[in-house]
């Protein structure tokens, strides 16, 4: 199976490949609106993807204060979007969780589906069904690819859930991919020792410029 993962687009629609199953994790546009959500499901939909799977990210205002409107709109498309909720294809159970933390200094309009302590979120992470082959969640895991840089430029701490990752390893047998976003500095993937293929699929750099490819993952 081609799997290709995008994330943080922050309104950029890079060109993609097309293969089985594409999934954009989070943060779709750069001010939210209606409109620029218009243009992402437009741009979704004409990709050359068997299924197509997104979530929303803590940029994403407009998924959570707009649920119901934009949900009738999904009906009429092959879109299918995860919150807190489940899909399978090809034999292969997918879930998808929009959930991160809070940080001191987050800008006021960037706090959709977010928690400020991790004992919240874990309620959100024990929704995860342990018969889950592939999650995709906004906030990455601790210790994958969930890095700030400091402002000297070298790495600093690492800011993903790590409730969400003791969850992973502890409930989840079966779990061949895991792919997020949120941490932009972040970018990357790779295979855990468990077997776990982590992916940061951020479009953009810390500074919002959309360096970052796409990550194609065979399954």
């Amino acid at each position: 199976m081609i799997v290709d993962c995008v994330s943080d687009l922050h309104g950029f629609l890079p060109k993609m490949d097309g293969g089985d199953l594409l999934i954009v994790a989070g943060d779709l546009t750069a001010r939210d609106t209606e409109y620029q959500h218009d243009d992402f499901f437009v741009w979704l939909n004409n990709q050359a993807y068997t299924k197509k799977i997104f979530i929303a990210g803590n940029h994403d205002n407009y998924l959570e204060k707009n649920n119901e409107k934009f949900l009738k709109t999904l009906e009429k498309s092959d879109l299918e979007y995860l919150c807190d909720s489940g899909t399978e294809f090809q034999g292969v159970k997918i879930w998808g969780s929009p959930w991160t933390r809070t940080f001191p200094g987050i800008n006021p309009h960037c706090k959709a589906f977010t928690y400020d302590t991790e004992k919240e979120l874990s309620e959100k992470w024990m929704l995860i069904p342990t018969d889950t082959n592939i999650l995709i969640t906004h906030s990455p895991s601790f210790g994958n690819y969930d890095w700030v840089k400091n402002p000297d430029g070298t790495v600093g701490p690492s800011v993903g859930s790590l409730l969400l990752w003791m969850w992973m390893l502890t409930m989840i047998p079966h779990l061949k991919l895991h792919v997020t976003g949120h941490i932009h500095e972040a970018y990357g993937n790779s295979v855990h020792p468990n077997g776990i293929h982590l992916v940061n699929a951020s479009h953009v750099n810390e500074r919002y410029k959309p360096v970052n490819k796409p990550v194609r993952i065979i399954l």
